[in-house]
C-alpha cells in the first residue's frame, strides 16, 4: 500500500537517515496528528514570537484549525453561524474558517502536511535527492511549497495557468527557483492536464509526485484533524443555548476529496449526512458531465481515488455565476451596505463574509439547498468550511465587475444577486443518493484511475466497501509513533 501513501514501517533506512540529518541541521521538529487535532497538547512557547506567514519550521505547529487571524491559539475553531436573515432557512449554518491556517491562509496546508510527512518518516522521500511535486488547482500546490520549504526540501507546484493571479503571486514569493512553478493548460476543472504533466515529470526519479487526489494521507489527516475540529465547533454552538441541536449535514465541495473525509468522522459520531458539492458547469457526479468553471479550489471532471463515494448521501451542483457574483456583494461597499440595510447584517457578519472564498460561498449555497431538500428545521445544524478567504480573489472580482457590471456596481445590483443566488435557492441540480447513484459515481472513477493512471483493479475495487475506509483509521496513531521516533532521532543527531 506504500504506493498510496500508506506505508506503516520504514521503507528505506538510508533515505530516513538523510532526512534525520537534514532536519537536525535545520532544527526541524514534526508535530503529531494528535497534536494537530488537539493543539492544547502543543507547548505555546513553540510558536511564540514566530510570524505565522514566515518560512519557519515552527509554523508546522500551526497547521491546525485553532488559530486566529494573528496566528494566536484559540480554544474553539474560529467560525460563524449564519443567521436565517441571510440564508432564508431556519437551520443554523456553521462555517469554520480556513483562512486562519498559516502561510497560505487556506486549510490545504493541512492536506500537504498529511501527504508529505508519512512519506518522510517512512524513508520514502529523501530531501537530499528528491523534489516534492505538488499537483493542484491552486491551494494544495501553495501548501505543498510551504511545507516543503519548512522541511528544507525542494518543492515544485503544478497547477493550471488560468488560476487566480494571487495564487501565482504567492508562489513567486515562496519558490526558490521560478522553474519550480509549472503551469499546465486550462483552469479549475483541467485536472487531467495536471496528471499528464506529473506523469511526464515522474519519468525523472528525482521527482516525487505527491498527488492529493490519490494520496491517502489526505483523508487520514482530515478525518483526524478536520473532523475533530468541526465536531468541536458544533458542540460549542450546541452548548451555547441550543441544547436540542443535532448535526444534520456536512457540505463540502469535493475537490481532491480530502476535506469531505471529515464527514466520515461526523457520520460516525452524529449520523451526519455527507453532502458532496461540485460546480454545475462541470456536473461530474450529477451527470457524468464535463465543462469549465471558476469555483477555484474544487477541481472536477473526475472522481478522486480518495473519495469515499459509497458514504455519500447527497450530491449538489452550484453555479460559478452564483459564487462569482456573491463574492462581489460580500466585498464591495454597495453590496455590504445592501446586506446591512436590507438583511440586518451587522458589522461582525459583514466582516466574516469577507473570509469566504469562492468554494466557501459554494459550500454555503449547498448547505441552504440541503436544508430545503431534506426539510431541515431550527434544531438541525449544517456545518461546512470556508476553505479560504476573499483575499485570494481580488483579480477575479475585477474581472466579474468588468464583465458583468461595466457601468458600476450599485445596491440595486446587489439586491438582484442576493435575490437570485440566495433568496431564491431551490432544490434543483441535486441528488439524494440511492445505492445505484453511489455505484454509478464510484464506477466513473474507473476510467481515470485504472485505465489512465494504472491503479490496480483490486485496489480500486476495495474502496467500494466501508471496511477499506475504516481500515485507514489505524494509520494516524501508527504515523504518530513514527513521528515521535523520527523526532527522537533528529534530537540525537543535533
Amino acid at each position: 500500500m506504500s504506493q498510496l501513501g500508506l506505508a506503516d514501517t520504514v521503507v528505506d533506512q538510508k533515505s530516513l537517515e538523510n532526512s534525520v540529518r537534514r532536519f537536525a541541521a535545520q532544527d526541524i521538529v514534526l508535530p503529531t496528528f494528535a497534536q494537530l487535532a488537539d493543539p492544547s497538547l502543543i507547548d505555546p512557547a513553540v510558536t511564540a514570537g514566530v510570524d505565522k506567514n514566515a518560512p519557519d519550521p515552527r509554523n508546522l505547529f500551526r497547521v491546525h484549525w485553532y488559530n486566529d487571524l494573528n496566528g494566536d491559539r484559540v480554544q474553539v475553531p474560529d467560525h460563524v453561524v449564519l443567521p436565517s436573515t441571510l440564508t432564508g432557512i431556519d437551520s443554523p449554518v456553521i462555517v469554520v474558517f480556513g483562512d486562519r491556517f498559516p502561510m497560505i491562509t487556506a486549510h490545504k496546508v493541512l492536506a500537504a502536511y498529511s501527504c508529505f510527512v508519512p512519506r518522510v518518516i517512512t524513508g520514502q522521500f529523501d530531501p537530499t535527492c528528491h523534489r516534492a511535486v505538488w499537483p493542484s488547482t491552486g491551494n494544495y500546490a501553495r501548501g505543498g511549497i510551504a511545507i516543503s520549504r519548512l522541511m528544507d526540501s525542494r518543492g515544485v507546484a503544478v497547477l493550471p495557468a488560468g488560476m487566480s493571479k494571487e495564487r501565482f503571486d504567492w508562489l513567486d514569493r515562496w519558490v526558490t527557483d521560478p522553474s519550480d512553478v509549472v503551469r499546465t493548460p486550462g483552469t479549475e476543472s483541467n485536472v487531467k492536464e495536471i496528471y499528464d504533466a506529473c506523469n511526464e515529470m515522474a519519468k525523472d526519479p528525482g521527482n516525487f509526485i505527491l498527488n492529493q487526489f490519490c494520496e491517502f494521507g489526505n483523508p487520514v489527516g482530515h478525518y483526524e484533524v478536520t473532523g475533530r475540529a468541526l465536531a468541536h465547533a458544533f458542540e460549542h454552538v450546541k452548548a451555547n443555548g441550543r441544547s436540542g441541536l443535532r448535526l444534520a449535514a456536512f457540505t463540502s465541495a469535493t475537490g481532491s476529496a480530502g476535506t469531505i473525509s471529515a464527514g466520515d468522522r461526523l457520520k460516525d459520531i452524529y449520523g451526519t449526512k455527507i453532502v458532496a458539492v461540485e460546480a454545475l458547469e462541470c456536473p461530474t457526479m450529477l451527470e457524468n458531465g464535463f465543462g469549465e468553471h471558476n469555483i477555484q479550489g474544487i477541481g472536477d471532471k473526475h472522481i478522486p481515488l480518495i473519495h469515499n463515494v459509497m458514504n455519500t448521501d447527497v450530491v449538489v451542483g452550484v453555479s460559478d455565476r452564483a459564487t462569482d457574483e456573491l463574492d462581489v456583494v460580500f466585498n464591495t461597499p454597495a453590496g455590504q451596505k445592501y446586506l446591512a440595510e436590507r438583511h440586518g447584517a451587522g458589522p461582525e457578519l459583514i466582516e466574516a463574509l469577507t473570509h469566504f472564498g469562492f468554494s466557501s460561498i459554494c459550500n454555503v449555497i449547498a448547505a441552504i439547498k440541503t436544508a430545503k431538500l431534506l426539510g431541515l428545521g431550527a434544531d438541525d445544524a449544517i456545518v461546512t468550511v470556508a476553505t479560504d478567504g476573499s483575499a485570494l480573489y481580488p483579480s477575479e472580482r475585477e474581472k466579474t465587475l468588468a464583465r458583468r457590471f461595466p457601468d458600476g456596481f450599485a445596491e440595486v445590483d446587489a439586491a438582484e444577486i442576493v435575490g437570485t443566488h440566495l433568496s431564491s435557492i431551490d432544490t434543483g441540480n441535486m441528488i439524494e443518493c440511492t445505492e445505484r447513484d453511489r455505484n454509478r459515481i464510484f464506477n466513473l472513477g474507473y476510467y481515470t484511475w485504472v485505465e489512465q493512471q494504472g491503479t490496480p483493479l483490486d485496489v480500486f475495487e476495495a474502496r467500494r466497501s466501508q471496511d477499506f475506509w475504516r481500515g485507514l483509521r489505524r494509520y494516524a496513531p501508527v504515523w504518530d509513533e513514527l513521528i515521535v521516533d523520527f523526532n527522537a532521532r533528529v534530537a540525537a543527531a543535533r
